[in-house]
């Protein structure tokens, strides 16, 4: 699990402390704290010379001696596009295209310190995912090349990307895992800390974090509600979240696996505890930039969840002549939700189905969470015996579900000692990796063009 962004700072809340004392006309209780640019010794008065930046820094570069074309951000952009199955539109290019140049120097840095590392990445290793990659949308390694160049991207572009992934991990691997050490009593601090916790919720959350100064924090903050409208509108999270998130999650598609709100910044913490199942949240301002989250699901700490119930169920369906309208449906709708309101059981569902016209199905070993959202919510409190309220629609047919048997499920999920471990060396492996990644961008040599 990806380690969350810190909480806010004591010196920055004492900062706010001083501000709103100030505003109020009383004295500050503290001084000040330093400021953070008091190591640069700037001056109070600054004078600009040279020639001025341009507003837009254009989408190519040279990174320690490896360049990164036009080519490569055009062919990354029709990735994306693909990736979320919708064209990029055009007042977003250029914003597009300077987060994906960033994304590829990242990914240059990240080869480029794998390759100083002894680290190679062969043909063999990138085919291999190539194949898995093809396999997952149902063609072949060069019936995918072709799909891509007919798209506007390659599959070099991929492979380029895939080549990234592979030797940040192995460097990670060699430089920063060999060096990261869990000790028994943390874990086992750990797990007194989930016994404690018992019962309580808990969230599967993805993040897509994008970091922010002061100085751009308004630009960030407006591409950060483009990402959520792109979202909405159905963009691919775990896609939004590998090419603009600038954590160590983005790698995984933003996910942050299992959390508990104390385990994130407070900001965050707060939105999480409003959210539901499939929900996604606005922007939220955390130190150091902007995240928007999502929630995949939710559970209680240590407790059975309920939906891991296995059911075996009887679906009565109904069907209407082509071209019936809704008033002409009504009446039999109605009669058919109060029959099913008190079906009787399984038994009764037969003779529903008959008086009605109707077909029955039945279906055993069925996982209560693998129903959709609305039925699970539902169901969730029903007994043995009862149907749910009629769901579909005229033209596909009405019908409902009723439970015929209900196995619950018994485990309550004890902590894993060795799963603790893990989490907490791929959390302290993630810190360690990000500040490395900033490393790497402090000491290149980067000649945009």
């Amino acid at each position: 699990m990806a380690k969350a962004k810190m909480l806010l700072t004591t010196a920055l809340l004492a900062s706010l402390a001083s501000v709103a004392a100030a505003q109020s006309g009383q004295a500050p209780q503290q001084p000040a704290p330093r400021s953070s640019t008091a190591g640069l010794n700037l001056p109070e008065t600054v004078t600009v010379l040279g020639r001025p930046i341009p507003s837009v820094v254009k989408a190519s570069a040279i990174v320690n001696g490896r360049v990164i074309t036009q080519t490569d951000i055009d062919q990354r952009l029709a990735l994306l596009a693909l990736a979320n199955n919708q064209p990029i539109p055009k007042e977003e290019e250029e914003r597009l295209r300077v987060q994906v140049l960033s994304n590829l120097i990242d990914e240059t840095l990240q080869i480029q310190a794998a390759d100083a590392a002894g680290i190679k990445v062969n043909a063999t290793d990138i085919d291999r995912t190539v194949a898995r990659v093809a396999e997952n949308v149902k063609r072949k390694p060069d019936e995918l090349a072709s799909f891509l160049k007919q798209n506007g991207s390659s599959i070099s572009s991929i492979r380029r990307q895939i080549e990234g992934e592979i030797a940040w991990q192995r460097l990670q691997r060699q430089k920063i895992e060999s060096g990261v050490s869990v000790g028994d009593d943390e874990v086992k601090a750990f797990i007194d800390r989930m016994n404690a916790s018992k019962g309580t919720q808990e969230y599967r959350v993805g993040e897509i974090y994008l970091e922010a100064t002061a100085a751009n924090q308004a630009q960030v903050a407006q591409q950060a509600q483009q990402i959520v409208a792109a979202l909405r509108q159905g963009a691919s999270f775990a896609g939004y979240a590998r090419q603009y998130g600038q954590s160590s999650a983005a790698a995984v598609g933003g996910d942050l696996g299992w959390v508990r709100p104390e385990q994130l910044p407070e900001s965050i913490a707060q939105t999480l505890t409003q959210m539901q199942a499939g929900q996604l949240s606005q922007p939220i301002p955390v130190q150091g930039g902007i995240s928007i989250i999502a929630v995949q699901d939710t559970r209680k700490v240590l407790t059975a969840d309920p939906r891991n119930a296995v059911l075996s169920l009887k679906q009565v369906s109904i069907t209407f002549p082509a071209g019936t309208t809704s008033a002409a449906a009504s009446p039999t709708l109605e009669r058919f939700a109060s029959a099913t309101q008190n079906i009787g059981g399984c038994g009764g569902a037969d003779k529903v189905a008959a008086d009605f016209r109707g077909d029955v199905v039945q279906s055993d070993s069925v996982k209560l969470r693998d129903l959709p959202q609305a039925l699970q919510d539902m169901m969730l409190p029903m007994q043995v015996g009862q149907a749910t309220r009629p769901f579909g629609s005229i033209a596909e047919g009405v019908r409902v579900l009723v439970i015929c048997g209900r196995d619950e499920d018994q485990t309550a999920g004890a902590p894993n000692p060795d799963a603790v471990f893990a989490q907490l060396q791929e959390e302290r492996v993630n810190a360690r990796a990000r500040r490395y990644l900033r490393d790497l961008r402090r000491d290149a040599v980067i000649d945009y063009r």
